[in-house]
């Protein structure tokens, strides 16, 4: 069975998050999160295979059509705490994850954190944060202020078509991607501007993080997962260039861990039937 989306809106404390439904209410409860400054439509490919589940993929804040928060608001356990909300709103006491990139490491901080609400959580193409040890905080932080001071001098890029949008995307984005995958996501990530189109996005998502967690921070909520996890890495995505991440991944025997040929988008391209399969088994195996 195909299954199609609707919209869903979420009014939390201070703002407004937008996200897309797959399934019945009935189904397994699963809540969605995006990569960074990509959003919704990431999951426009497998959600409909995942029969017998009721996903909310959200637009995490900053991103796509949900809302900003004020300037110094973004962080991962902020991210985590907005899903966290949206779980309660949904009348959720326990519920799975999916995640891709980002959205994978706020998985693994929220099923490390709170296991006794997690169901199970299953991560695309990325597991643990980019990390830096304590006697670097001070330079972390530094670029953080200086960057945030330079913020508003920059104007967002404003073109005279979705299609030169689209492109923009990718030719500039950090990892390789299709011209359909980035279709999808711009689709959701623009707004009219000066006669043409700009981003949505927050710029302060572009601002380097005030702090990291430390490798053994990092490391720990991973630890801590006691929900049934599935990792998909892909085989030509984000970790394939650093073998000792990919050492310290398999170091945790917790994990059920698929590879998959394909680049970091590769559930939004056409690795992605592949991926839902892995997904649609996983997800049943919690019901």
């Amino acid at each position: 069975m195909t299954l199609s989306s609707h919209e869903v809106r979420f009014t939390l404390s201070g703002i407004e998050v937008a996200g897309k439904a797959w399934g019945e209410p009935g189904g397994l409860p699963v809540i969605g999160m995006h990569g960074w400054l990509d959003n919704a439509a990431t999951f426009d490919l497998i959600a409909p295979a995942l029969d017998g589940v009721y996903l909310v993929a959200l637009d995490l804040p900053g991103h796509g059509l949900s809302g900003h928060l004020p300037a110094g608001g973004y962080s991962l356990w902020q991210q985590a705490a907005t899903v966290l909300q949206v779980a309660e709103d949904l009348g959720w006491k326990r519920f799975a994850l999916l995640g891709h990139s980002m959205g994978a490491i706020i998985s693994g901080i929220l099923a490390g954190s709170l296991p006794e609400r997690i169901i199970g959580a299953a991560m695309i193409d990325g597991l643990m944060p980019f990390t830096s040890e304590a006697d670097d905080a001070p330079r972390q932080m530094a670029r953080f202020f200086n960057s945030s001071l330079q913020l508003g001098n920059k104007r967002k890029p404003v073109y005279d078509s979705a299609d030169k949008a689209i492109s923009a995307r990718v030719l500039g984005g950090t990892t390789p991607i299709s011209r359909e995958a980035a279709g999808r996501l711009v689709e959701r990530g623009l707004m009219p501007h000066d006669g043409g189109w700009t981003w949505r996005t927050d710029p302060q998502l572009m601002l380097p993080s005030p702090l990291r967690l430390t490798q053994r921070h990092a490391t720990s909520f991973i630890e801590n997962i006691s929900a049934p996890t599935c990792l998909v890495l892909a085989n030509q995505g984000v970790m394939h260039k650093h073998p000792e991440v990919l050492a310290r991944i398999d170091a945790f025997s917790h994990l059920q861990i698929h590879r998959v040929d394909g680049g970091h988008h590769l559930h939004l391209e056409e690795q992605a039937a592949s991926v839902a399969d892995i997904l649609k088994d996983f997800y049943t195996s919690l019901s």
